[in-house]
């Protein structure tokens, strides 16, 4: 009883931290949040219950950003992203988590090294290569709950300033949140219903880190942007590892 009792608060924290790093990298909430609720009502579950703050953590974002989006981005790779993250939700109850987060977690890993090294600014998205990128990352997000990661190592590609980074990552996120709630709210209903508390918690953890996360936005140089979003990517890769090998 007592840990019931505790839960909704770290909940709350964890999701203060997670609204922060993804107002400052594009993504997070997911990422944190995810394997938090999972250790309580187990990962269909908690996929399907981080979608709804996430989708209001992202709300608040876009519109803290809403002037500084690529409509050329949003409207290929982020309309591709919203079709995977329906095809991903949808598939969700059939998926074999476990291998898709493995595989998953090396792609970042991967996506992380190439960014530190700066490898990744000499990738070019263009063309069928964005279509395709933006779809993988929106099936990771209905899968497994974490698109962020992926969807920010693609963008990498598109050197984009560090405020149209993040704004369009936040656009892209919405679409994507708006073809898979629906999905889970048809589906787990009655098990998002009983769990409330928690998803209550997260969200006003994640709406009130959105709002610091933001003010730090605004002071971190632009080359060391990249960097950053990096390193986030590659521990994100290398924890996602970890957690499925035990």
């Amino acid at each position: 009883m007592e840990q019931q009792s505790v839960f909704p608060l770290v909940t709350a924290i964890v999701g203060v931290v997670a609204g922060g790093i993804a107002a400052v990298a594009g993504f997070g909430i997911g990422s944190l949040l995810t394997p938090l609720l999972a250790l309580q009502v187990g990962t269909k579950l908690a996929v399907a219950a981080v979608s709804l703050p996430h989708a209001i953590g992202t709300g608040v974002r876009f519109w803290l950003l809403r002037r500084h989006v690529n409509r050329h981005i949003l409207w290929s790779f982020g309309l591709t992203s919203a079709a995977g993250g329906l095809a991903g939700a949808l598939l969700q109850a059939q998926a074999n988590n476990p291998i898709l987060t493995l595989v998953f977690a090396a792609l970042l890993v991967f996506a992380g090294i190439m960014g530190l090294t700066g490898l990744a600014s000499r990738m070019k998205f263009r063309g069928a290569a964005a279509w395709i990128a933006g779809a993988l990352s929106g099936a990771f997000g209905g899968l497994v709950g974490n698109q962020g990661g992926i969807r920010s190592a693609a963008m990498l590609g598109f050197e984009v300033p560090r405020d149209e980074f993040v704004g369009t990552a936040t656009a892209i996120a919405l679409f994507v949140d708006a073809a898979r709630v629906p999905v889970y709210l048809a589906t787990e209903a009655r098990e998002l219903a009983e769990n409330w508390v928690l998803i209550v918690a997260a969200a006003v953890g994640v709406v009130l880190g959105t709002w610091l996360g933001g003010r730090t936005l605004k002071r971190i140089p632009e080359p060391v942007f990249r960097r950053v979003v990096s390193a986030i990517i590659l521990a994100l890769g290398i924890f996602m590892f970890l957690r499925t090998r035990g």
